[in-house]
């Protein structure tokens, strides 16, 4: 799920059928996988709102 998850986000283009397959290979339905794909969608988005729109960190969230 997590390979999964980090391929999503850094090599969206590179996704294939057999990522779907590893998933479903390890026990996760077609619902999880797409729980999974809108979970991590939604967190690139959200990230990238913000980031665009100069949105600062709370102040008890480090960077570090």
């Amino acid at each position: 799920m997590l390979e999964y998850a980090v391929k999503l986000t850094h090599e969206p283009a590179a996704m294939s059928a057999l990522d779907i397959d590893n998933l479903r290979s390890v026990g996760f339905s077609d619902r999880d996988i797409l729980d999974i794909a809108e979970v991590t969608a939604y967190y690139a988005y959200a990230n990238r709102i913000a980031d665009g729109l100069g949105v600062s960190t709370e102040p008890w969230i480090f960077d570090s």
